[in-house]
């Protein structure tokens, strides 16, 4: 594994670069940092891909200043500077949002996109009722800066999901998460301003040419399952997949699966 610094206007990003071979580039959840692909990157190696992973600006051991900038224009920073023509995008969350949106500014530089638990900026079918009333304490929390209380609620929402037992999840993944999202939340932490594309990805997914798995776990919630199948029916190349007994931390609830989704995508492709 190497790890290295790639500047971007306003702001430093933290890489992690293993092996060698076709490229694949891992985008974190916001509640996360990098570190949280760990569990899925022996997989990917095994099989023969190089994998690159970065903390986003405001996370992990990247930093920025408070200036306006783009997450699209980070990604193709980082495979400009590790010198990649293209790579597979594979975004968990905001991650999935992000090499959606990447993949649609940036059509050329996507061989594939596997969008994980993410919401398609533009389009939202809704929330039930239970479902509002933990997105609403996630904004009051949010406004408190109160890290362990965040912390603690986006464990109970992302990591076990909406409405199932806080014992469902093993422990030693739901403190990674707890550790990892109190320093993302930490006060004293400069953030900058992600700038939207436009128009908005939804209304372009057109341009989504590559292929395109859309995954999500059976027990997120219900607006990410529902995307996940908006996504299959609009873009041209892609198809969903649900994935049984797990929430929406896939790659650490069950990176072994999760990987052989993305060899199975994969591995008829022109190598890259």
């Amino acid at each position: 594994m190497s790890e290295r610094y790639v500047d971007v206007p306003g702001g430093r990003l933290s890489v992690h670069d293993f092996g060698e071979g076709p490229p694949v580039l891992l985008l974190h959840a916001a509640i996360v940092d990098a570190w949280a692909w760990e569990p899925l990157t022996p997989f990917l190696l095994d099989a023969g891909y190089r994998v690159v992973a970065f903390d986003r600006r405001d996370t992990g051991d990247s930093r920025t200043d408070r200036v306006e900038y783009s997450n699209r224009a980070d990604v193709i920073a980082v495979l400009d500077a590790l010198g990649l023509e293209r790579a597979v995008l594979i975004g968990n969350s905001v991650g999935g949002q992000i090499a959606l949106e990447t993949a649609v500014e940036f059509p050329p530089r996507a061989m594939a996109v596997v969008p994980v638990g993410a919401t398609i900026p533009g389009w939202f079918p809704g929330m039930t009722a239970e479902e509002r009333a933990i997105d609403d304490e996630l904004v009051r929390l949010e406004e408190t800066a109160d890290a362990e209380a965040i912390a603690d609620t986006d464990v109970r929402a992302w990591v076990d999901g909406p409405g199932q037992p806080a014992d469902r999840v093993p422990d030693d993944i739901r403190e990674l998460v707890r550790e990892m999202d109190r320093a993302i939340n930490a006060t004293g932490r400069e953030r900058g301003t992600p700038l939207p594309l436009q128009p908005a990805a939804s209304e372009q997914l057109e341009r989504l040419t590559m292929p395109v798995l859309a995954t999500a776990g059976e027990l997120d919630f219900s607006y990410i399952l529902a995307t996940v199948e908006y996504l299959a029916a609009n873009a041209p190349d892609a198809r969903a997949v649900v994935m049984p007994g797990v929430a929406h931390m896939i790659g650490l609830e069950a990176p072994d699966e999760l990987a052989a989704l993305i060899t199975d995508l994969l591995e008829p492709l022109p190598r890259w």
